[in-house]
């Protein structure tokens, strides 16, 4: 499939992510013992696999990112350091990494939305992209209806390291 260089930049990130969500999710399910996060992470991790299946048949395995193995250590440690402190860090760390999905993938959206002549390829991209957004949107509000109440001081700074992460990987995955 023939995509235009910014929208395969795009889905470079996307597909990058979505690794680094199935290793989050991996990392979780090998530390915590917790019931309700197990359950949570497992569920997730089908998707999250789901999600990578489905940017791997838009994306060619030639223009995926080539740091896929610091996606795969990044997210496992994203994953393992709140499930070491607790459930409720877990779910603050899933709130964050969703926010910050959600609007990526927005961003996405609006963008073949302001294309005038979508050819069926740039349509089926954007509603694989609307469908991951509203699971990624769901997990997200899971994740705060789970966590009961806002993260404390030093939650807020990992959540802030979080975000701020993201947005390295996505900057360093566009042009990797």
């Amino acid at each position: 499939m023939t995509l235009p260089e910014w929208l395969e930049g795009d889905l470079r990130t996307d597909h990058a992510g979505e690794i680094g969500a199935v290793w989050i999710y991996r990392g979780i399910l090998a530390i915590s013992s917790d019931p309700n996060v197990r359950e949570f992470a497992g569920r997730h991790l089908k998707t999250e696999k789901r999600h990578l299946s489905q940017l791997e048949d838009l994306l060619e395995p030639t223009r995926r990112s080539r740091l896929l193995p610091v996606w795969r250590v990044a997210g496992f440690i994203t994953g393992v350091l709140p499930s070491l402190i607790g459930p409720r860090w877990v779910f603050h760390t899933i709130e964050v990494v969703e926010t910050f999905v959600d609007a990526h993938y927005e961003a996405q959206i609006r963008r073949l939305e302001t294309i005038d002549d979508l050819d069926q390829n740039l349509v089926m991209v954007r509603t694989t992209l609307a469908n991951c957004r509203g699971d990624e949107i769901a997990h997200r509000n899971e994740a705060n209806e789970m966590a009961r109440k806002r993260p404390g001081p030093l939650a807020r700074i990992w959540c802030a390291f979080v975000s701020y992460g993201s947005q390295i990987a996505v900057a360093c995955a566009r042009r990797v």
